[in-house]
């Protein structure tokens, strides 16, 4: 199950991702291109090239969790920029920039 707590470790790709990708290749892009370990606990969280669908990818001991949000309408406009390829978020982060984002149509 997921939980997110003030302690949770949440990092935020700035680049999109292909949505294509499922568990494996999202791991393989974990361990690979953002030099970071998908089983230490650590929520990812990627957003597809139209900004209108994010993923969250995490490991709770025995196995992976994928999470798919898909807007209705609208893009998510708010999301992270910067030159380092993760930026790091706070539980309430992460909630406030999924709803404040969702809610700016076209």
């Amino acid at each position: 199950m997921i939980h997110l707590t003030s302690q949770t470790k949440i990092l935020v790709a700035i680049e999109a991702v292909d949505f294509r990708k499922q568990i494996d290749s999202l791991v393989r892009l974990c361990k690979e291109e953002l030099a970071r370990n998908p089983r230490d606990g650590t929520y990812f969280v990627f957003i597809n090239r139209a900004h209108t669908m994010i993923r969250l990818l995490s490991h709770d001991g025995s196995g992976y969790w994928l999470c798919t949000k898909r807007l209705s309408q609208g893009r998510y406009r708010n999301w992270p920029t910067g030159k380092s390829c993760l930026s790091t978020l706070e539980a309430k982060q992460l909630a406030a920039l999924i709803k404040s984002s969702a809610c700016k149509a076209d």
